[in-house]
């Protein structure tokens, strides 16, 4: 299994691989200066044991995130993936750890569990706030102990996994509403991952747009369209509230409505509306000086740094700057407070100048 995972290239799942979680965002890139942070730290955590915990909205790519961090392990072991959102209450514990012939009503035949298909490999647990109470206890049990006792049975059965966790709720939260252990959190959330949402990381944007765009051009076999400025700029606009997910249908259907013509705004048919309580998260953020919101993310950014917090940062400062000024150096220069020589400077370092305008 491989993975593409250079920055500002996209990673996505490899084909013919069939699990039996339907992927949620089916690819990510590594393109804005946050996501590069992510990349680092996966491939800082990737080679160990530790279990890791996943935050991030639904379609984030939190999947494709346990698979490059099973990839980068080197194990040998499959990569398991279960929704425990939709697995049977009644039946979680035989889907879990297997079992006997003549357990339950309709176990005709002994079956393995996800921890015995994982073993060797990783074992990724998507939604894993919504797993009941009592399985829960049970699966602290079977990590503590590293076996498993299939339903049925008494024998106890060793396994070795690494296990990956994800989750788009705040489990603090579910801890404090008494709907998941505090013993099992602490378990699982020895290293944690925050995938951001899209619309904190729009320099992903357009590279998942180009990706998806000759991606469905091969599948519908045709010309790759053209992408307008306008349909560019709308892209960019839009907060993304289905982030990667929404991304790839939006763009889906827009090469099936343009047909051979460039894309435009009303190829991309958004969400009519934000939900009530996206809107006044935006309009809070409004409210506030932009400096304040600045250092609010400036804070987040230095929890997990990387190894070139500041060049990310500047990298980030002269590319929007350069962008907002249609692509002029002189413009930029004056808006960032700089000499043109300087603002050339900063263009060359941060590999801006090559098929651009230098005037």
């Amino acid at each position: 299994m491989s993975y593409t995972s250079r920055p500002g290239q996209v990673l996505t799942l490899p084909q013919g691989d069939q699990q039996p979680l339907s992927i949620r965002a089916k690819a990510l890139v590594f393109a804005d200066p946050r996501s590069r942070q992510l990349l680092e730290y996966l491939q800082r955590v990737g080679p160990s044991d530790v279990p890791v915990l996943i935050n991030g909205e639904t379609g984030t790519g939190k999947e494709l995130v346990a698979r490059y961090l099973h990839s980068a392990s080197g194990r040998t072991g499959r990569f398991v993936a279960v929704n425990c959102g939709a697995i049977n209450e009644n039946l979680a514990e035989s889907e879990l750890f297997g079992h006997e012939a003549g357990s339950f009503s309709g176990a005709t035949g002994r079956r393995a569990g996800w921890f015995e298909e994982a073993d060797g490999g990783t074992l990724f647990l998507d939604e894993i706030g919504d797993l009941p109470l009592p399985l829960q206890v049970k699966l602290l049990r079977a990590l503590q102990e590293q076996e498993i006792v299939r339903v049925g049975s008494r024998k106890p059965i060793k396994v070795d996994i690494r296990l990956v966790t994800a989750t788009n709720i705040d489990l603090e939260q579910a801890i404090d509403a008494g709907n998941f252990r505090l013993d099992l959190f602490y378990r699982i959330n020895v290293a944690q991952v925050q995938v951001l949402p899209l619309r904190e990381r729009p320099l992903d944007i357009l590279p998942l747009v180009e990706h998806f765009r000759s991606q469905y051009s091969q599948r519908l076999k045709i010309a790759e369209p053209m992408l307008s400025e306008a349909a560019t700029a709308a892209l960019l606009e839009y907060p993304w509230p289905g982030n990667i997910r929404e991304l790839e249908n939006i763009v889906h259907l827009a090469l099936l409505v343009a047909g051979d013509k460039p894309i435009r705004p009303e190829h991309l048919r958004f969400s009519a509306g934000l939900s009530a309580q996206r809107l006044a998260a935006d309009n809070s953020s409004i409210a506030k000086i932009p400096q304040q919101v600045i250092r609010e993310q400036l804070l987040r950014l230095f929890e997990v740094p990387g190894d070139q917090l500041l060049h990310d940062i500047e990298d980030l400062i002269v590319r929007e700057a350069f962008a907002h000024c249609g692509f002029n150096q002189v413009r930029s220069a004056e808006l960032l407070g700089i000499t043109r020589n300087a603002m050339r400077t900063l263009l060359v370092n941060h590999g801006m100048l090559k098929g651009r305008d230098k005037g």
